[in-house]
């Protein structure tokens, strides 16, 4: 299996507030190699030939459409980029996964097919799934000849996943369990021949099954009606007294939620490269109807608050990538030498992605909210007609919309990524502690004397202004702060925006140092300045929530040390990098 093509030193997950990093540290698009690059021009070629021409039929939901196009797609392996050679896949790295993803999200229904057979729906078999399970299976999810689906969600349980109440019993001989129950939200449930259902067997061992539409008693219901990604396949599953032989018990037997929530990991790291490629495509249509669309004499692309707008969907893609293609870098860092010929190849690449499951979920909620950024902003640039749907932004805005549903809601991710980062030092796995005292120990120390922060000491002070808040929030609520939601919430909003503050500027540096990026610095600076005034606002909402009166005073006047910085004009940055957008006619860097 390929593996990133630069050594990269290996970390932890979370450690990024405490380990500086330097430009050749990082992983970004500016390190694929030959074959990375013809992987996506395979799929480039395969959307404008395929998907494209069809997008209109795969809306109306013309029955095989979709499925017909995910079929001539394993006939170039875009379903199997990661699967075993032996199972019929092309055993490619990571970084061809997120390539694949990124070019196939340029609508969302399709995107929706393409990604739940190959993510949610086959993954759980490849990580857990018995040699037999395997060799039954995985050909025939590779070639599309069975179409997968994962069945997690039912209708009383959305995010308490582990409330389900799909029943499984053993049968008296114990040659089969008798599943009972109704899934919800299902993607690819009405195509779907393999399903991954999760039952509690005895009504209590939440457990997984591998359940074959063919079966009697299997049967998916009506197609959901939507708000977006209309042309996707979404039922209800019903499970009566269905007949799973034991055989077909994925992983063990009460082990369901290890498969459910590391499953889940992945789905929120993928969704990086599905916003980024759904966030260009609208960009570039937008670049497109600017320059032709004209109001007052002039075309619009020409007016400041036009500029404004494409400018600041270039730089939000610009933090969404280098943040995804970092995380890729930190994953393949910890698989080292990986094949999947190694006894326990599922355990490591499982363990690899588990490592980085905050970062997976900062990827998730900052990726799907910049796309909603990106579409919002999009049928804005394009007036009346953004809200016709004769115009591709009118779809892309409703389609945008789930991503902050999927895959765990951006409310869990958020509570889950600082919950995350509390448990990894509370268990030694992080010397947060250690890291919170030297940054008390610099705050007793007095202000320095020097002016304000540049962008590489603005870096510093990102993470450190979260570290402060952890320490304060921490002090304040003890061994109840995971009970405090929103500031939880608020906290990883900190962390998250230190992530992307520090992704951004060493790639940028990055691209400085090999002589690329026209873009790159302009968009940082903007980025950079508009992401501690994020992390304030986060940062002052947390402490007022842990601290009144003079404390609250004093707790404000720290951070305003660790959030100072010399604004730049963005003004002009902007319609600098939207002018060049404009001669591009796509997103650049």
């Amino acid at each position: 299996m390929a593996t990133t093509s630069i050594a990269l030193p290996r970390t932890k997950g979370g450690a990024f507030l405490l380990e500086p990093r330097t430009p050749e540290e990082i992983y970004s698009p500016e390190d694929l190699t030959e074959e990375h690059l013809a992987i996506a021009r395979t799929a480039d070629e395969f959307w404008q030939k395929e998907i494209q021409p069809n997008v209109e039929r795969i809306q109306r939901q013309e029955p095989g459409v979709a499925a017909s196009i995910l079929k001539k797609s394993a006939e170039l392996g875009l379903t199997a980029v990661i699967l075993p050679e032996r199972f019929g896949g092309m055993e490619l790295d990571l970084t061809s996964m997120m390539i694949v993803a990124e070019r196939l999200s340029r609508d969302g229904s399709y995107s929706a097919w393409h990604g739940a057979h190959t993510g949610i729906g086959t993954l759980p078999l490849l990580f857990y799934g018995t040699e037999e399970q395997k060799k039954k299976y995985l050909p025939k999810l590779a070639s599309a000849e069975m179409i997968a689906a994962y069945c997690l969600s039912e209708a009383h349980a959305g995010s308490d996943a582990l409330a389900a109440k799909t029943r499984a019993d053993l049968s008296e001989d114990g040659s089969h369990y008798i599943l009972n129950g109704q899934k919800m939200w299902i993607t690819n449930g009405g195509a779907a021949d393999l399903y991954t259902v999760f039952g509690k067997v005895g009504g209590e061992k939440f457990t997984a099954f591998l359940v074959e539409r063919a079966w009697p008693g299997v049967k998916p219901g009506a197609e959901e009606k939507k708000l977006g990604i209309k042309g996707s396949s979404t039922t209800p599953v019903y499970l009566d007294n269905v007949k799973v032989p034991v055989e077909n018990v994925l992983g063990e037997v009460g082990k369901g939620h290890h498969i459910a929530f590391n499953i889940l990991n992945m789905g929120r790291f993928k969704l990086g490269p599905f916003a980024t490629g759904g966030a260009k495509h609208v960009l570039q249509a937008c670049l497109k109807y600017a320059k032709e669309r004209k109001a007052f004499g002039k075309t619009i692309g020409e007016f400041g608050m036009i500029q404004h707008k494409l400018g600041e969907m270039a730089i939000r893609i610009y933090a969404v990538e280098s943040m995804s293609y970092r995380v890729i870098g930190m994953i393949d860092s910890a698989l080292g030498e990986f094949s999947w010929a190694m006894p326990d190849a599922s355990e490591r690449m499982l363990k690899a992605v588990e490592e980085f499951a905050i970062e997976c979920s900062y990827i998730k909620v900052y990726a799907s909210e910049m796309l909603d950024y990106v579409v919002d902003e999009g049928v804005q640039i394009h007036g009346g007609y953004g809200y016709h749907q004769d115009y591709a932004v009118e779809r892309a805005y409703r389609d945008s919309r789930i991503n902050r549903i999927f895959e765990g809601t951006n409310e869990i991710n958020r509570m889950l990524a600082t919950g995350m980062l509390l448990k990894r030092a509370q268990r030694g796995q992080l010397p947060l502690v250690e890291a919170v005292k030297k940054v008390q120990a610099e705050i007793l120390a007095g202000p320095s004397l020097g002016g304000t922060a540049g962008e590489g000491a603005m870096v510093s002070n990102a993470k450190k202004a979260a570290l402060f808040c952890l320490g304060v929030a921490y002090q304040t609520y003890l061994n109840e702060l995971d009970q405090q939601q929103e500031v939880l919430a608020g906290i990883t909003d900190i962390g998250m925006n230190a992530f992307a503050i520090e992704s951004v500027w060493l790639r940028t540096r990055k691209l400085e140092q090999m002589r690329k990026g026209e873009l790159a610095g302009d968009m940082c600076a903007v980025f950079v300045c508009q992401a501690m005034e994020e992390i304030e606002r986060a940062a002052r909402y947390v402490l007022s929530a842990c601290s009144t009166g003079d404390a609250l005073r004093m707790n404000l006047a720290v951070l305003k040390r660790f959030t100072r910085f010399d604004p730049v004009n963005s003004v002009a940055l902007r319609r600098k990098i939207a002018r060049r957008l404009e001669e591009l006619e796509r997103y650049g860097t």
